[in-house]
């Protein structure tokens, strides 16, 4: 099992005690661990019980549930719970706002055993006449019900893109002599995926079906003759908007032997297989002006990161290392400020105090430089956490919005754009809240806010972190457009969240983001320039 799966089997370990009504201290012990392994992503492979045990906040107890996990996929005491709760209830769980004790109430005093029944019955007005639940609290059950069913069956790009390229790599390994690539969704790196598409000029010859049970989507092998691949690549890797854009049927007859040698034949200028979407590519490769597109190695630092002063794993030193043996020339530090209590946010002692720290830090590096920034919750009025005193202290601030998402489009945009205002905004952070495949973002007029980004010259985040991705890249062209700079940024509560700034960078692909409009492409004595406004 890896970290996910472990974290996934202690967390619905610690909801089904909880709707039994178990030791509370035992369900947050279990939960607290759950919690701390999903930001460590530690990787389980090969460690000993002893040095499971010794990872903070895990302790024997939970070592030996883990080790018992690594062992068997499962444990007795999740059997057992799992066998005396409807199956029903089980995936009751995983909707969003409904929590164990709710649940229960649910179950017990309503009898029902199904989200289909808890959706029927909110439909029927009855959740009204349990003690606790409203008509506002029904109405947000039956939306999120309505929001999970629409999701069933998805998964992020991030899940999914990395064992279906081992599974490439190992076919490959096994028969040199084919030509494999990923299509469809994968192939345009679509940051939410609900089919898995593989196009083959061969059949596969020996038994894959092991590593198929790792993947949660069925597989679909598409075959196709040697010499027509690049002709079904395009074609299987296109939406049917671009393809009737490009003229593509007329060109079946010709074998070719790469991809970029079909749209030279079709006078265009190549068109990344991110691209291919049907919206404004096409029209400009007619006149040759796609951009070139960002890549990772076009980035010279990473902003937006948390450390241990706020809710990160590790320390600003261990950050900051490995930041630098990453090859980057500057680390933002942006842990929470003070109105974010659930995430330890800083007070203004606490803020002093890592100012200090990084201070020092930096005398002791060469060629790399610790900023010092802070993620500034919007309040609700939008005006920032921390009087102005401290505010100027920062070499650049990450403002975001963390509380009251249930904002009309208005209201949420009038909230961004005043924050937008503050002078002492850099970037504006995840601009709509959203999370992939678990929660909508708030509504907001994207124009107005980009206008306002531009007018105000304050960068719009693209986060990395691949169940967010947002600013979504299809408003990442208005951005160019109103030269406001993208910043792809990890929002790293760990040493590994760096990597997540790949899913960023495919994102910004995806919107057309070139170097010259990336704001982490800018070298040390660029940003610094662009943080003075």
């Amino acid at each position: 099992m890896n970290s996910d799966q472990i974290t996934e089997a202690l967390e619905i370990t610690a909801k089904l005690l909880e709707l039994h009504n178990e030791n509370p201290f035992k369900i947050r012990s279990i939960a607290a661990a759950a919690y701390k392994l999903d930001k460590l992503r530690y990787d389980f492979n090969g460690k000993t019980p002893q040095e499971i045990s010794a990872i903070e906040g895990v302790g024997k107890s939970i070592a030996a549930k883990i080790n018992e996990l690594l062992t068997t996929g499962t444990t007795k005491e999740l059997t057992e719970l799992l066998e005396k709760t409807p199956v029903g209830v089980v995936e009751m769980l995983g909707i969003k706002g409904l929590g164990p004790k709710k649940i229960r109430q649910l179950w017990l005093e309503l009898d029902l055993e199904s989200v289909g029944e808890l959706l029927y019955a909110c439909n029927e007005n009855r959740l009204i006449t349990l003690k606790g639940f409203g008509e506002k609290t029904q109405a947000a059950i039956k939306l999120n019900i309505e929001f999970k069913l629409a999701n069933n069956n998805k998964f992020h790009y991030a899940s999914i893109e990395k064992p279906i390229n081992k599974l490439i790599e190992f076919i490959l390994e096994q028969q040199k002599e084919l030509q494999m690539a990923v299509v469809g969704q994968l192939a345009r790196k679509c940051e939410v995926i609900d089919k898995i598409e593989i196009l083959t000029d061969g059949e596969i010859s020996f038994d894959i079906s092991e590593f198929e049970k790792t993947i949660p989507l069925k597989i679909n092998f598409i075959l196709c003759e040697p010499a027509e691949f690049f002709y079904k690549y395009v074609e299987l890797s296109s939406t049917p908007s671009h393809l009737e854009k490009i003229n593509f049927a007329g060109l079946n007859d010709t074998e070719f032997f790469d991809d970029e040698e079909i749209y030279s034949a079709l006078n265009l200028q190549y068109i990344e297989p991110e691209l291919r979407e049907g919206l404004r590519e096409v029209d400009l490769a007619l006149e040759h002006e796609i951009p070139k597109l960002i890549e990772l190695e076009d980035l010279k630092g990473i902003l937006h990161n948390h450390t241990t002063y706020s809710d990160g794993v590790h320390s600003l030193v261990e950050m900051s290392g490995y930041c630098k043996d990453l090859g980057y020339e500057y680390l933002g530090i942006c842990d929470h400020s003070r109105s974010a209590f659930y995430a330890q946010g800083l007070p203004i002692e606490k803020v002093l105090e890592q100012q200090k720290e990084i201070d020092k830090l930096n005398l002791t590096f060469s060629n790399f430089t610790v900023l010092k920034g802070i993620e500034s919750d919007i309040l609700n009025d939008g005006s920032l956490d921390y009087p102005e005193e401290i505010l100027k202290t920062f070499d650049f601030i990450v403002a975001s919005v963390h509380s009251n998402l249930k904002m009309s489009e208005e209201k949420a945009t009038e909230r961004l754009i005043k924050a937008i205002e503050n002078p002492y905004t850099s970037i504006l952070g995840h601009p709509t809240g959203r999370l992939l495949l678990a929660r909508p973002g708030y509504p907001i007029n994207h124009k107005k806010v980009i206008d306002a980004c531009a007018a105000n010259k304050v960068s719009m985040e693209l986060n990395a972190h691949p169940y967010r991705l947002d600013i979504d890249w299809r408003w990442i062209w208005y951005c160019l457009e109103k030269n406001v700079k993208v910043s792809i940024n990890p929002d790293a509560h760990h040493k590994e969240g760096y990597h997540d700034m790949y899913y960023g960078v495919c994102a910004a692909r995806k919107g057309m983001l070139s170097k010259e409009l990336c704001l982490n492409a800018l070298s040390l004595v660029e940003i610094k320039q662009e943080f003075k406004k």
